[in-house]
């Protein structure tokens, strides 16, 4: 009831959305953010904020939240629950989404989900997963990694790390294309993805061959001008980024230039894989992805960038009720498909 009450909501006229939410169109930096997501922002101030919170009832309430913006998950592939058996230590757990091409190895993308390292599960890009698979005919191995605070820097990254390489070292098993091994991932997924991709190059162990990278935040101290420009924008803001942080490490103005805390700040980004990068407008983030974009560029890296000017962070969750941002994965998806050929 919930969800239909938000759906019929956002599909009010634009102006309406508008009326109900300050009267006037919010414009930062001539960028005019979608009325859904103004009128979302100005519902999202009525809630305690996250940062008030303690992480479990954020993860509660931030899975609570995406739920009712999300679409409908695909119906034409096969879902099932794993466990990747990753030597020397506790089984991941993990989703496949197995696309149903009968008698072909398919490629494999390892995504990891959004959350700042501190909320966040297989949940929450569930909808978004299950699309991939079916409309770019990947298989796609969904990682829950352990989360802080319990399991602080660079927790998350080890599991990272161990889940890459056991989905590539058992790619035909789980009915992939060993030849054929991505990396992914949303938000802190973006992050997680570009240390994976650096720290293969560095380790000079086989590497993906793709790094899909949207909203990525891969500079934990970075006082770019978007942080402060769309610093107080729904759904992510300065502080809750500062929250992120507090919670993930230890000692924060250490830990995070260690290269697997911040990939950006890496000086040598050659001969890492191709990528596809992916910002939105109305993110703190923008900045950092746009950049990360360009520095690849710059070291001869093949890169697609797009930025999505109206969209804020974590649009991947809300398919179903903001229309520009269901446009905005179907145009990831496709180029992604493109992408593997």
């Amino acid at each position: 009831m919930r969800k239909l009450l938000v759906q019929l909501l956002l599909n009010l006229p634009g102006k309406w959305l508008l009326a109900l939410s300050g009267g006037k169109p919010l414009i930062i930096d001539g960028r005019t953010i979608d009325p859904r997501l103004q009128f979302l922002g100005a519902m999202g101030k009525r809630q305690p904020p996250l940062e008030t919170l303690t992480p479990a009832a954020a993860r509660k309430a931030t899975g609570e939240g995406f739920a009712l913006l999300d679409g409908g998950a695909a119906t034409d592939i096969d879902i099932d629950d794993i466990q990747l058996p990753v030597a020397g230590r506790k089984a991941i757990a993990a989703r496949r989404y197995m696309p149903k091409l009968p008698n072909r190895l398919v490629p494999v993308l390892v995504y990891f989900h959004m959350g700042g390292c501190v909320i966040g599960d297989l949940e929450t890009c569930h909808v978004f997963c299950s699309q991939i698979a079916s409309r770019s005919g990947c298989l796609v191995i969904s990682v829950d990694y352990r989360l802080a605070p319990p399991h602080k820097f660079p927790a998350a990254v080890e599991d990272a790390l161990a889940a890459f390489r056991w989905v590539r070292d058992n790619a035909r098993a789980l009915g992939g294309n060993p030849n054929m091994v991505l990396v992914g991932g949303d938000s802190a997924g973006g992050y997680l993805s570009a240390v994976v991709a650096q720290e293969m190059k560095r380790l000079n162990e086989k590497p993906p061959v793709l790094q899909l990278l949207i909203y990525p935040a891969v500079d934990w101290l970075s006082q770019t001008a978007s942080m402060k420009s769309f610093g107080e924008v729904y759904p992510l803001t300065g502080t809750i980024m500062a929250y992120f942080r507090s919670h993930y490490f230890v000692n924060v103005e250490v830990d995070a230039l260690d290269l697997k805390a911040s990939p950006g700040l890496c000086k040598d980004l050659s001969g890492l894989p191709p990528a596809l990068i992916y910002t939105a407008g109305f993110d703190p983030l923008v900045d950092q992805g746009r950049d990360y974009a360009e520095a690849l560029k710059i070291a001869g890296v093949p890169v697609l960038y797009r930025c999505y000017e109206s969209l804020t962070h974590a649009f991947t969750a809300m398919s179903g009720t903001v229309p520009a941002a269901r446009t905005a994965i179907f145009e990831i998806i496709a180029d992604l498909r493109r992408a593997i050929g």
